[in-house]
C-alpha cells in the first residue's frame, strides 16, 4: 500500500493527513497549533509542521510523497543567509491598506487587474511588499528573496534554510511555489503564467527575478520562487527528516489553501464551492482566466492547470454562533428554531455585517435586523433570518463570480456550518443550483495529498468524495428579494 501525506498549514494550525494512494482512504492524521496574531515568526510554522508530522507519522517508513498547502498571501522575507528578516505579515494583517490605495492611485485599478487578475487590497502580498518599502526602508536592501508560507516550508523540508542551521544551507535559488499560491501575490499574471517583474520593482524599489532563471535582472535581484506545474516535483524531503533517515519521499509543489480544497473535493469545471468558515468564500473552477475590474472577484489560478475565481465575505459561521448565543441555544437548538419558521422568516431580514463587509463593499456597515413587527419578532424567525442573511451574502458573491462569465452547474457546500440541517435546507432555497454537502473532512490537506499522489504516480488520482446530502434547488425568490430591499435601505 503506497501512502502519501497532505499538509494544511493554515492560519490557526498545521494539519497532516496520511492517505492511501489507491483508494484515497484516510489512514492517520496529526495536528499542531500555530500562534495567534496577524504577524507571526515563520519558525513557529516550521516547528508546528515537524510536530504535526510526528503526531501523524507523516514521514513514516510507508510514506512515498508529501505536499504542503497553506494560507495564502503571507509575506516571508529572507536575507542572503537564509534567515527570516522580520515576522511574516499574514493575509489578515490590514496595515497595508494605505499601500493598496497608493498602488491604485499610481497605476490604476484597471491596469493592475489586467496584469495580475487582482485589485489591490490589504490581504495581498503585493501591498505588504509596498508597505515594507515605505514603512521599513532600512530593511529593503537586505531582502534577498520573498516567499509565501508554503514555499518557505517546502524549502525547509527539502533541507534548505538558515546558514549554519539547515543541512543544505541558504540556497535561495531552490525556492519553489505553485501557480495557485503565486496567483494571490499581486505580482504574477494568471493569464500569461509569469511574474510581472516590472510591477514587483515598482512595489519594492528593487529588481527581481524568478529563481533558477539565468536571465532577468542579474544575481543581486530579489529572488522570487520558481513556479512549478501541478505534476512537477519540488524535489525530495531531506533524509534527516524522514523516519529512517534515508527513505526517498517526493515533494509536490504545494498549493494555496482554497486551491487545495478544490483538489481535495475533486472539483471540476462547472463546480462552485461555498465554504462556511469564520469568514466565507465562494470559488469556481473555470477554464479561462478571470479579470474583474470591479475588484470583487480575485482572479486566482487553481492547482491543476485551470483557474479559480474567488470572492471572500467577512461574515459566515460567526453569524450563526453570535445569534444562537443571543437566543440562548446550542447549534441543534438553533437549527430546530430555524426549521420551524417559513422561508422568508415572516419578512424578517438580517443584514449580517457584524464585521463590516467586502461583498457587497460595505466596510463600515454593522449587522441589523429589518422588518421586525410584534407578529414577526419570534425566536424562530430570528434564527431563520440569520441563516438566510448569511447565505444571501454568499449568494451575492456567487452572482459576482457569474458576472465574470462563469457558468456554475453544481454547488458544493463545505465548512463546519454546512453540517447544520437548517443551513442545508435554506441553502437549497437561497441558491438556484443543486446543493451537494460533502462529508466533513480536512479538504485542504487532502488536496495536498492529491497533489503528492499526482507527482508520485504521474496522474491525478480520482478519489471518491463521500456526500452526506444532495439537495435539488428549491429556490425561493422572496428570500433574496427581501435581502436586496434591506441592503438598498442602508445609508452611510
Amino acid at each position: 500500500m503506497a501512502l502519501v501525506t497532505g499538509v494544511d498549514s493554515s492560519t490557526q494550525s498545521c494539519k497532516v493527513v496520511v492517505v492511501d494512494t489507491l483508494t484515497g482512504a484516510d489512514i492517520r492524521s496529526g495536528r499542531a497549533l500555530h500562534p495567534e496574531g496577524t504577524e507571526v515568526d515563520p519558525e513557529s510554522w516550521w516547528q508546528a509542521l515537524l510536530a504535526a508530522l510526528v503526531a501523524g507519522n507523516g514521514l513514516g517508513n510507508d510514506v512515498d510523497a508529501l505536499s504542503i498547502a497553506g494560507q495564502q498571501h503571507g509575506m516571508v522575507l529572507l536575507g542572503r543567509d537564509g534567515r527570516v528578516l522580520r515576522d511574516a505579515l499574514l493575509w489578515n494583517d490590514t496595515r497595508s491598506a494605505g499601500a493598496a490605495r497608493d498602488l491604485i492611485a499610481e497605476l490604476g485599478v484597471d491596469q493592475l487587474v489586467a496584469r495580475t487578475g487582482l485589485a489591490p487590497v490589504a490581504s495581498f502580498t503585493s501591498t505588504k511588499v509596498r508597505w515594507v518599502r515605505d514603512a521599513e526602508p532600512d530593511l529593503v536592501p537586505r531582502i534577498a528573496a520573498v516567499a509565501l508560507p508554503h514555499d518557505w516550508l517546502t524549502w525547509r523540508l527539502r533541507g534548505f534554510g538558515p546558514e549554519g542551521e539547515a543541512p543544505l544551507g541558504p540556497v535561495l535559488e531552490e525556492l519553489v511555489t505553485d501557480r495557485s499560491d503565486v496567483s494571490g501575490t499581486g505580482y504574477w499574471n494568471p493569464a500569461t503564467g509569469a511574474y510581472d517583474l516590472e510591477l514587483f520593482e515598482q512595489l519594492l524599489g528593487r529588481p527581481a527575478r524568478e529563481g533558477g532563471s539565468q536571465g532577468g535582472n542579474g544575481p543581486d535581484a530579489v529572488v522570487l520562487p520558481r513556479v512549478l506545474g501541478a505534476d512537477e516535483s519540488a524535489g525530495v524531503v531531506h533524509p534527516s527528516y524522514t523516519a529512517s533517515g534515508g527513505r526517498r519521499v517526493v515533494l509536490g509543489a504545494g498549493a494555496g489553501d482554497n486551491a487545495g480544497a478544490a483538489l481535495g473535493l475533486g472539483a471540476v469545471e462547472g463546480d462552485v464551492v461555498v465554504s462556511l468558515g469564520t469568514s466565507g468564500t465562494v470559488f469556481a473552477v473555470t477554464a479561462n482566466a478571470v479579470a474583474d475590474a470591479s475588484g470583487t472577484v480575485a482572479g486566482f489560478a487553481d492547482a491543476g492547470g485551470l483557474f479559480l475565481p474567488l470572492v471572500a465575505t467577512l461574515n459566515a459561521a460567526r453569524v450563526l454562533s453570535s445569534v444562537s448565543g443571543i437566543l440562548g441555544v446550542d447549534h441543534d437548538g438553533f437549527a430546530a428554531l430555524a426549521l420551524a419558521a417559513a422561508p422568508g422568516a415572516g419578512g424578517v431580514v438580517l443584514l449580517p455585517y457584524f464585521e463590516g463587509e467586502r461583498t457587497p463593499n460595505l466596510p463600515t456597515a454593522k449587522a441589523s435586523f429589518h422588518n421586525l413587527s410584534i407578529a414577526s419578532s419570534t425566536r424562530e424567525n430570528i434564527a431563520r433570518a440569520s441563516i438566510e442573511g448569511m447565505l444571501c451574502g454568499l449568494a451575492d458573491a456567487l452572482d459576482a463570480v457569474r458576472a465574470t462569465g462563469v457558468t456554475p452547474r453544481r454547488l458544493l457546500l463545505i465548512g463546519g456550518a454546512a453540517q447544520n440541517a437548517a443551513v442545508q435546507q435554506v441553502a437549497a432555497q437561497v441558491f438556484d443550483l443543486p446543493v451537494s454537502i460533502p462529508a466533513p473532512g480536512e479538504y485542504v490537506a487532502r488536496g495536498a495529498a492529491v497533489q503528492a499522489a499526482w507527482v508520485l504516480t504521474g496522474s491525478r488520482p480520482s478519489w471518491t468524495v463521500d456526500t452526506v446530502e444532495d439537495r435539488p434547488s428549491d429556490h425561493r425568490s422572496v428570500i433574496r428579494e427581501q435581502y436586496r430591499t434591506a441592503v438598498a435601505s442602508l445609508t452611510f
